[in-house]
């Protein structure tokens, strides 16, 4: 199943979402881009944060890494996160084309069924 969908910087309907497509079977990864900023706006971390059952750290923490190596110290701005919510795996990134090009390329492609196979087992 692939589902995309645009949803405004608003907590509870971003939670929402998020409750319901980890209670679909078929849904093993979510994939949100922005709202991970330093702006009143940017919700997208700190609502989901609110719901993981498990936090992956280290995908924020290799993500800054990374941002770091290409844009300096700015890096520091970074609120990628990831982790797993009913078995399903979810990760955040920043929604610039290059986040999402580094976060594809450099983490997740290279990770996610690992990724997936640890959340469901």
């Amino acid at each position: 199943m692939v589902y995309y969908t645009i949803l405004k910087n608003d907590a509870q309907l971003l939670k929402n979402k998020i409750l319901e497509l980890v209670q679909q079977d078929e849904v093993q990864v979510i994939i949100t881009s922005g709202g991970t900023g330093l702006s009143h706006k940017d919700v997208t971390v700190d609502t989901i944060h609110t719901i993981l059952e498990k936090q992956l750290d280290g995908f924020g923490e290799l993500f800054r890494y990374l941002t770091y190596q290409e844009l300096g110290t700015a890096s520091i701005m970074g609120r990628a996160t990831a982790g797993v919510i009913n078995g399903k795996v979810i990760i955040c990134f920043p929604g610039s084309l290059g986040a999402a090009t580094l976060a594809m390329d450099k983490i997740i492609l290279l990770e996610i069924g690992h990724m997936v196979r640890e959340a469901t087992r």
